[in-house]
């Protein structure tokens, strides 16, 4: 299968030896890009920070990020007028766990990397999944996401915390700049005007369009379905609003906050068991709540793989749910490296 990505710029790759690599801020130099004016490389204006979207488009993200907080505030002081119940917990789960998987088995390994191939019945339960975790359109979180492996913390990452320095900070400040900004700052950016030319296997694809199209749909989807359920299986209207509030509200903050974890905390703290051109890092925190998608050095490595957690104790239930549908014929040509790519691309004791 072609390679949907465009060629990545590996300048500080030199074979099999990664160089020690200054992530540059827009405005400084760095190796591969020449300027028209002068005989040093340096950064051109289109690999600057992006502009920030309009205000409308700020607040509508403002208030995106900031309900799913109160929906937990409002749900834990409930616990003081109603008492607690479990339906709320096994509902919480319950989206939980669709949603993650949404994401990753979905947004991430299917419609992003084309690690397997299904059947449009399938293509679009994850994809309506995927669209109930509210991160964006399908469209554009796979445009963004493949733009992201394509400029993997270098200049043009929408959300590396490698990049996003000004020079006025450093140490920690500048670690905590840069975590900001690749966990919840680079939300607020001007959508990039060139998106569409990372997706033009989905834009052909009419149930991923449908899916797209239809995206506040799945918003309310999944915010009204463990409402209606609470409601139903506690008998009571106190029940329906919990339901709303444990398995809709809190539990979007909790699929938002370990995802975008994947962006930032991923790409700082972990392992590098394997030679890759970034920062990225294998974190078991967040490979065990993202259900694979935090053995993201590994992922890196090889990125059309269908299983992250290559070795045999690095849990990875998204790739659990595409063996299944492997196995029952609800997927097909699952991608995985062999194992002597594995073996060449690990990284030596000494590296």
């Amino acid at each position: 299968m072609p390679d949907l990505l465009p060629a990545q710029n590996n300048s500080h790759i030199h074979g099999n030896l990664h160089v020690p690599f200054t992530f540059p801020a827009c405005g400084q130099r760095i190796n591969g890009m020449i300027s028209s004016e002068s005989s040093q490389p340096v950064i051109s204006d289109a690999d600057c920070p992006p502009e920030r979207a309009s205000l409308a488009m700020r607040l509508t993200v403002l208030v995106a990020i900031i309900v799913p907080f109160l929906g937990l505030a409002a749900a834990v002081t409930m616990l003081w007028v109603s008492p607690f119940h479990w339906t709320y917990i096994l509902l919480l789960g319950g989206m939980y766990l669709l949603t993650v998987l949404g994401i990753g088995v979905g947004y991430h390994r299917l419609f992003t990397h084309r690690s397997f191939q299904t059947g449009p019945v399938m293509r679009f339960i994850w994809a309506a999944f995927g669209s109930m975790a509210v991160e964006g359109p399908l469209i554009r979180w796979v445009a963004v996401h493949r733009k992201h492996h394509q400029h993997t913390d270098v200049a043009g990452d929408p959300h590396s915390p490698h990049t996003h320095s000004d020079g006025k900070a450093e140490g920690v400040l500048s670690t905590l700049r840069g975590l900001w900004h690749s966990h919840i700052g680079w939300i607020f950016d001007k959508e990039p005007p060139d998106l569409d030319k990372y997706v033009p296997d989905l834009l052909k694809d009419p149930v991923v369009r449908f899916i797209d199209r239809t995206f506040a749909l799945w918003i309310v989807v999944g915010l009204v379905a463990p409402a209606i359920l609470g409601g139903v299986l506690t008998h009571s209207w106190m029940g329906l609003l919990l339901g709303f509030l444990w398995g809709g509200l809190v539990r979007v903050l909790l699929v938002h906050h370990v995802t975008w974890s994947i962006n930032s905390v991923c790409h700082l703290w972990g392992t590098r068991p394997f030679r890759t051109h970034d920062e990225s890092r294998d974190n078991a925190l967040f490979g065990l709540l993202g259900f694979g998608e935090g053995w993201h050095n590994t992922h890196h490595a090889f990125p059309t793989s269908a299983r992250h957690g290559l070795a045999w104790w690095k849990l990875d239930m998204n790739y659990l749910v595409i063996r299944i549908m492997e196995i029952v014929h609800l997927a097909r040509n699952v991608r995985l490296p062999s194992p002597q790519r594995i073996s060449d691309q690990r990284r030596s004791r000494e590296s």
